[in-house]
């Protein structure tokens, strides 16, 4: 693991313009007008506040400190719903943005006790460890240039159980409570394309754990349009028999398909989010099924060496995309991790701390909000003409602040089977306003990685 410290700090300043216009849409369905005015300003304070964004150092920067005790009731204790604001952000990232593609991210965010709401120890992939940790499924608007996230799911039983009841036609015969990730994931991401309006956009779902044949499977049995991260252990069946003649009928490992018909590998050209620049890998595909379904999907491998395994492997239900335009898309899971870093640690995203589930989602979805103000208002293609939204699978395009005590750790993206992913830390994580007393241990960073109970 090495240290990345040259990315810049965001600058304090709000762009006023861009704040109002998005209040306006996002609380306009609001009751109450100091509901109105309470999301506007805590909106704001994500924007402004210093540090760890809690009621006390938002009021600061907003309201002075008769504000901390109303808008602390506001995002846990007010009775205003969280999904109707997340509509809006999401048509409005549409408009605004227009996005390639949706990408599922899971978000792991370490916690020093057990009181608060969702957390359970699990072991950490990215950290090598098990620790108290908070883990949500986020739904992210990405485009090449910016990326802002609109769904989340906290991966807890109270969560599941909202995920079973309100998409029970995901899982038809269902015998057990517990829901998977893998409806989980179809489950969110088909409320989000309920909320959008127009042209029908991939999932680039990047969580190499989850079990890709019942992805597969949801995802078509709703019409989404699915490309999904997959480890070289999974079992294929190639189905394009004529491409490689001999003993094709038997089952085996993506990574042991791959290597077969590593000849028929091509160049793609792709821009990399995180250092700038372009970069290329070798790239082949090849139509298999996942036993026991005999529907077919699309394998593809990506080689960063020439003579090596192959880095990353993914399926698609997108069996007639060229390899191109699909390595490109894989390649916007890397915006939301750049993105993570950059804009959302420092908003807030990671910083709600309590007990109350309903605060917890109308933290995070307010710090989502306050993220697209910062990523629409940096990203340097968004002034550019509107472009017709195609099918942005179907032809191959072209080439396609963090806080002051944080750190930003980025790991190889070589390992095979896994995926990519970076780690923010905070420096002094609870020490603000602490009693003294022994040294508080420096907290696990919160990470966007996934992690394995």
């Amino acid at each position: 693991m090495t240290a990345v410290n040259t990315a810049p700090r965001l600058r304090p300043e709000v762009p006023d313009a861009a704040v109002a216009e998005l209040c306006a849409e996002l609380f306009a369905q609001l009751p109450r007008a100091d509901q109105r005015e309470k999301g506007a300003q805590y909106l704001y304070g994500l924007l402004t506040a210093d540090g760890r964004k809690t009621a006390r150092n938002i009021a600061a920067h907003v309201g002075g400190g008769a504000a901390e005790q109303s808008l602390h009731h506001f995002v846990s204790s007010s009775t205003w719903d969280w999904m109707p604001v997340r509509a809006v952000l999401c048509r409005y990232l549409e408009r605004v943005l227009r996005p390639r593609a949706w990408v599922a991210r899971p978000l792991v965010i370490p916690k020093a006790g057990r009181h608060s709401v969702g957390v359970a120890r699990r072991f950490v992939p990215s950290l090598g460890q098990v620790v108290n940790s908070q883990e949500a499924l986020g739904i992210w608007a990405v485009d090449e240039e910016a990326s802002a996230p609109v769904h989340w799911r906290l991966m807890c039983q109270e969560e599941r159980r909202n995920a079973e009841a309100d998409h029970g036609r995901l899982r038809p015969g269902a015998e057990h409570p517990a829901v998977t990730d893998a409806e989980c994931v179809a489950a969110t991401a088909l409320e989000v394309r309920e909320w959008g309006r127009g042209t029908p956009r991939p999932v680039v779902v990047d969580l190499p754990d989850c079990d890709p044949r019942a992805l597969v499977r949801l995802f078509s049995a709703e019409r989404m349009p699915l490309l999904a991260a997959v480890s070289g252990a999974t079992r294929v069946t190639i189905a394009d028999r004529d491409r490689l003649p001999g003993d094709t009928d038997r089952e085996v490992s993506a990574q042991q398909l791959l290597k077969m018909i590593r000849a028929m590998r091509r160049p793609v050209v792709w821009r990399d989010p995180e250092h700038g620049g372009t970069r290329t890998s070798l790239v082949a595909t090849v139509q298999v099924t996942l036993a026991p379904s005999s529907e077919r999907v699309l394998l593809l491998g990506e080689w960063g060496d020439p003579h090596g395994w192959p880095q990353r492997y993914w399926i698609s239900n997108l069996t007639g995309a060229p390899a191109g335009p699909l390595l490109r898309l894989t390649k916007l899971a890397l915006r939301t991790e750049t993105d993570f870093t950059r804009i959302s640690v420092p908003v807030g995203l990671v910083d709600f701390e309590g007990r109350s589930f309903n605060g917890w989602h109308r933290h995070i979805t307010l710090a989502s909000a306050a993220h697209a103000v910062r990523a629409l208002t940096v990203a340097p293609r968004l002034n550019e003409p509107p472009r017709e939204d195609g099918e942005p699978w179907a032809t191959d395009r072209g080439e396609p602040h963090r806080s002051e005590d944080a750190t930003v750790v980025s790991r190889s993206r070589g390992r095979r089977g896994g995926g990519p992913a970076s780690v923010a830390r905070r420096g002094g994580y609870g020490a603000v306003g602490a009693p003294a007393g022994p040294p508080v241990p420096e907290p696990v960073p919160a990470t966007s990685h996934r992690a394995v109970r």
